[in-house]
């Protein structure tokens, strides 16, 4: 993890559904995605593509960036 959580966002692309997007998070959620990727034992890009799942079937769905953020808030609260 990094030494600071203050850091702007850093941009990587992810893969969904055969389509490629960008995403901008700071480092500490990409942190936090990649640990969650790994104790599912599955892709990051798999994992977003969840995300993404669960994101669009909301009634004002939020930017993907946000949901991530979102989702891992509510993974570190259960």
């Amino acid at each position: 993890m990094s030494s600071t959580p203050y850091h702007p966002p850093v941009k990587r692309s992810v893969e969904i559904a055969g389509h490629k997007t960008s995403i901008s998070l700071e480092p500490l959620f990409w942190d936090m995605l990649r640990t969650a990727a790994e104790e599912r034992d599955i892709p990051i890009n798999a994992l977003v593509a969840r995300i993404d799942a669960e994101r669009i079937k909301a009634d004002t769905p939020p930017g993907l960036a946000s949901a991530i953020r979102v989702w891992l808030f509510q993974e570190i609260r259960t």
